[in-house]
């Protein structure tokens, strides 16, 4: 059979796999297994099959660019991006690279009509939105977007029955895990320290598998030693200087992301409580300035390499009109 008539169709026979899945082979996705996309890849270099990008493009009026969305927790200009979303940065962009796509990165408003900015106009073939800021409002853009073509993949809370497709950690599984180790350390009297409302349900998440841990272990968390605050280093020293204040005995701390741990530091250096001889902090993030404190972190890393792939994979299966999988966890890993 010549090159010029060879169809995905025909490999597809050949490899006993259904058309979407030779799509997703020759495009090294991992979602197919390594010993499918090798037969498939065998397959279509032994037929001389190649996949003609321009050609593709051109019958597809496909742009071969993904828009990145990262909106701002206010309208503070000002803002900084998440650190975590750095790690997320740079494994989309890899995984997008791989693919044969560009990436078009954008700060947002979630008051932005990102579907008439990007996909509307033909800036980008679909879009990646980072979920950052409260659940309860951009929920609801990603309903109304659900029910029309729009092609979005979102990083964020895996939420039984949510609208559009949701890639996202195992918070509870984190959770769990740093109560298991503080537990194996002694420690008896944990504060924790993170916004636990329906605005943020990974970190409800998280402080129910921490719960859970303590249950397991005929312990209760004590309500006073729950303290409410925002993914920030201000907010985590506001937060631990107050806890302080309340004279509550404890000797460990979870706190729910990274940025608020290294602020709960700076309050105890500033208390003179010495970290770890004192007290214990356990953090959520793993980004690399928890590596660079003194001392280091103890906290929970999220596959951010993994993330990135199967973010920028379910969206091109998106793209390709296939479906992709809607509930995807991905397990974190206690790093101390």
């Amino acid at each position: 059979m010549s090159s010029d008539k060879v169809k995905a169709i025909d490999i597809a026979e050949l490899a006993g796999v259904s058309q979407p899945t030779v799509s997703r082979a020759l495009r090294n996705s991992p979602l197919v297994s390594k010993e499918t996309r090798e037969r498939v890849q065998a397959i279509a270099k032994k037929m001389n099959y190649k996949v003609d990008v321009h050609a593709s493009n051109l019958r597809s009026r496909l742009t071969r660019t993904i828009a990145l969305l990262i909106c701002r927790d206010s309208e503070d200009q000002s803002a900084m991006i998440n650190p975590f979303f750095m790690s997320m940065l740079s494994s989309i962009t890899l995984a997008a690279s791989k693919n044969g796509y560009d990436l078009l990165l954008s700060f947002q408003q979630l008051s932005d009509d990102w579907i008439a900015d990007y996909e509307s106009s033909k800036k980008a073939d679909g879009i990646i939105f980072l979920g950052y800021g409260a659940y309860t409002d951009y929920i609801e853009r990603i309903s109304s977007l659900n029910q029309s073509d729009a092609h979005i993949v979102t990083w964020g809370p895996v939420v039984e029955g949510q609208p559009g497709y949701f890639i996202g950690c195992d918070n509870k599984a984190g959770g769990y895990q740093v109560g298991k180790h503080l537990l194996e350390l002694g420690h008896t009297e944990i504060a924790f320290i993170g916004d636990i409302s329906e605005d943020c349900p990974e970190f409800q998440e998280r402080y129910a598998g921490f719960s859970m841990a303590l249950e397991e272990a005929g312990l209760k968390v004590n309500p006073n030693l729950v303290v409410t605050a925002h993914s920030s280093e201000d907010h985590g020293f506001i937060a631990t200087t107050g806890l302080l204040a309340t004279k509550e005995k404890f000797t460990a701390v979870f706190c729910v992301s990274d940025l608020i741990a290294i602020g709960a530091m700076r309050s105890f250096n500033k208390h003179g409580i010495s970290v770890p001889n004192d007290i214990s902090v356990v953090g959520f993030d793993d980004i690399p300035r928890s590596s660079y404190t003194n001392p280091a972190i103890t906290t929970v890393n999220q596959d951010t390499e993994k993330a990135g792939e199967l973010l920028v994979e379910s969206l091109l299966d998106l793209i390709h009109n296939e479906k992709p999988k809607q509930l995807r966890l991905l397990t974190p890993t206690l790093v101390e």
